[in-house]
């Protein structure tokens, strides 16, 4: 039986090259907000959450829960901001984990406007070594639609293998059943 996931203490922010990637904070809705409305054409065929335009107070209020869910250690929700600027680039986090088997979901978006600029793989590198290092992760995912070859690209890029592909596994925003790529590291093969 493994430790209770709220008694377990990590840092609630860390860096990389370019990038604070740290926990979601009361306020974070509206920037969160605005980069969503940048990048709402790019997401909606990929993100569940973006298929209308949220008002502000939603994205504050989704933040807040994100919040709360991290300390409660149910979500690990993570903001990435640029470091020299302080802006919002986008949203990445820990999901649907396994304390027990210390297996984590690396889930991410990018605004539009700082895509093809290297900052998401920065982001899953420094996310995987966080979770690696702070969590003792045994196994870290990527889960893509098939067709969202951006973000398959980010999860080679970032050395991730790809173990297989889900046919039919998964639903698409317009209904239709869709493939989803399975992408791994695994402790004892990719570190």
């Amino acid at each position: 039986m493994s430790e209770n996931p709220i008694l377990i203490s990590f840092p609630e922010s860390f860096e990389t090259e370019r990038l604070l990637i740290r926990a979601p904070q009361w306020g974070d809705g509206v920037f969160s907000n605005e980069a969503i409305g940048e990048s709402l054409d790019q997401l909606k065929p990929w993100m569940p959450f973006a298929q209308t335009m949220p008002t502000v107070e939603q994205s504050e209020a989704y933040v807040r829960k994100a919040r709360l869910n991290f300390l409660e250690r149910t979500d690990l929700p993570l903001h990435l901001f640029d470091k020299r600027t302080g802006e919002f680039v986008g949203s990445s986090g820990l999901h649907r984990f396994d304390w027990d088997v210390r297996r984590f979901e690396i889930g991410y978006w990018l605004r539009t406007s700082r895509s093809g600029q290297g900052l998401m793989t920065e982001a899953v590198n420094g996310i995987t070594t966080f979770a690696i290092q702070e969590l003792k992760a045994s196994r870290i995912e990527i889960r893509c639609n098939e067709m969202n070859h951006a973000s398959a690209r980010v999860a080679e890029r970032a050395g991730f293998t790809l173990e297989g592909i889900l046919r039919k596994s998964a639903r698409e925003q317009t209904g239709e059943l869709a493939n989803t790529c399975v992408y791994a590291k695994v402790k004892g093969y990719e570190f």
